[in-house]
């Protein structure tokens, strides 16, 4: 009894933290070494490292998960929270955290049910925003001087490409490498549309007038990468008219939607970028002799009605001799009516001199200036007697005002006394004892104190003695 009191005296083997941490790490990855689990993606993350870290959940639990960065950039499609899989792994613990998570060895979708579902929401989702927007479709060039390509370097589609341009129209091709399937895939494409849009208009490497993107068929799972969301946004924002060439004819992927326009096969798109040369010539040289007999049809209706017009024409050495004589007849009625006018203004002339005399102009300027000389006393006159008018104005005025003036009355004995801001005080409550105030003579001012008591009188009643009396001024006071 005293043993199971004293917990230092038990004999149940002691472990350390570390000691049974990795017990159970053992424990738990013997017995589920290899399990496959079905479940929702949860709050994915992508680390630096290129790892996935994700939780798997369904309605009643949930397991947390790792993929490292090998398995992740292996996988057909792109993992997203909310999307059903199928994960297949092992189960382990996590020490630091007294945690147990699986890491994932493979990976794949529920079913193709679950992609297209997932498909459906991304489709509803861009077409929202307008990438789909048939108004945002550029026009295809007719014959690009450069095309660039985007997809796999040693894939079978970019020699169906190139020798179906080689067959119709040669034209210069530029490859941009990419993978077309795979974790990575879709980032490498979105990167490559953007890359050809940034190439400079004047470089050294020349920019695409055209653009396909293309990838032989396959699975859903395999087309995965072409459904992504920054594909599409690329292609999308493109400025180089973009021809998508995903799958086989019947396969349909999101970039189709988005692109300017879709081709069924790569094949296809080739056939789409470029006419055939030979064609083209053949049309070439019709139109040429098209419009050379049109030319020459043209010519010989032009000969014909010029003949005929030309037969209908009078001779233009008898047209030009009419006019010649016309005109010497002109000349001499031209001559003839020149003598005439100057004859007549000479005669005008000589009338008008005739009557030029200077004795008359002598005389218009003669009573011109007696004229201005009276109009000259006149004003002078005028302005005189204005001037003595204003001038009595001005000093009845003045007078006027010189016996307005309070001056006048300072001189009859009168002064006025200032407080000491100035202003006169005409009032006894304004007489306040010990005030210094200023008294205003006719001949200066002095200084004085206010003492005393309250003066004044009320009707009625025997005056008081005066509050405030002046003080005599101080000697030198006068100001």
């Amino acid at each position: 009894m005293s043993d199971n009191l004293n917990p230092g005296s038990s004999n149940i083997h002691e472990y350390t933290v570390s000691e049974l941490s990795g017990a159970l790490k053992r424990t738990v990855e013997d017995i589920y070494g290899h399990v496959r689990v079905r479940a929702e993606i949860s709050g994915l993350k992508r680390a630096a490292s290129g790892h996935v870290y994700l939780t798997l959940k369904d309605d009643k639990a949930v397991l947390d998960g790792v993929m490292w960065r090998g398995t992740a950039s292996k996988l057909s499609f792109r993992p997203e929270d909310g999307l059903e899989v199928i994960c297949t792994g092992k189960l382990t613990t996590y020490p630091g955290r007294s945690k147990y998570q699986i890491v994932i060895e493979a990976m794949e979708p529920a079913g193709v049910g679950a992609l297209m579902a997932l498909l459906e929401e991304r489709k509803r989702k861009l077409a929202a925003e307008g990438l789909f927007d048939p108004s945002r479709k550029k026009d295809i060039p007719y014959l690009p001087r450069v095309i660039g390509v985007v997809t796999s370097p040693t894939g079978a589609v970019i020699r169906d490409i190139l020798h179906r341009l080689r067959d119709r129209f040669p034209t210069h091709v530029l490859l941009w490498p990419v993978l077309v399937q795979g974790e990575t895939a879709a980032g490498q494409i979105a990167a490559a549309i953007r890359g050809f849009n940034a190439l400079p208009a004047e470089g050294d490497i020349p920019r695409p007038d055209l653009l396909i993107v293309a990838r032989g068929g396959g699975s859903l799972e395999d087309l995965w990468a072409f459904n992504e969301e920054e594909v599409v946004r690329a292609a999308a924002e493109s400025v180089i008219p973009l021809i998508s060439a995903v799958g086989h004819e019947t396969d349909t992927t999101l970039i189709d939607f988005a692109s300017d326009r879709r081709a069924p096969t790569p094949t296809a798109a080739a056939e789409i970028a470029v006419p055939v040369r030979s064609e083209l010539i053949a049309y070439v040289e019709d139109q040429e002799r098209r419009i050379k007999r049109s030319l020459n049809r043209s010519l010989a209706d032009k000969r014909e009605r010029l003949a005929g017009l030309s037969r209908g024409l009078r001779d233009p050495a008898s047209l030009i001799a009419e006019k010649v004589q016309h005109l010497d007849h002109l000349e001499s009625r031209l001559r003839q009516s020149v003598l005439s006018n100057l004859n007549f203004k000479g005669q005008q002339y000589s009338a008008a001199a005739a009557k030029l005399r200077p004795q008359l102009l002598e005389r218009s300027l003669k009573q011109y200036g007696e004229k201005l000389l009276l109009i000259d006393r006149q004003m002078t006159r005028s302005m005189t007697i204005k001037r003595e008018r204003a001038e009595d104005r001005l000093g009845a005025t003045a007078r006027l005002l010189e016996s307005l003036s309070f001056r006048r009355v300072l001189k009859r004995g009168y002064s006025i006394v200032w407080d000491e801001v100035g202003k006169p005080i005409s009032t006894v409550q304004g007489a306040t004892p010990g005030r210094t105030v200023e008294v205003e003579f006719a001949d200066g001012k002095a200084a004085a104190t206010i003492s005393g008591e309250e003066g004044g009188s009320t009707p009625g009643r025997a005056p008081k003695k005066p509050r405030g009396k002046l003080d005599e001024p101080k000697q030198g006071s006068l100001l």
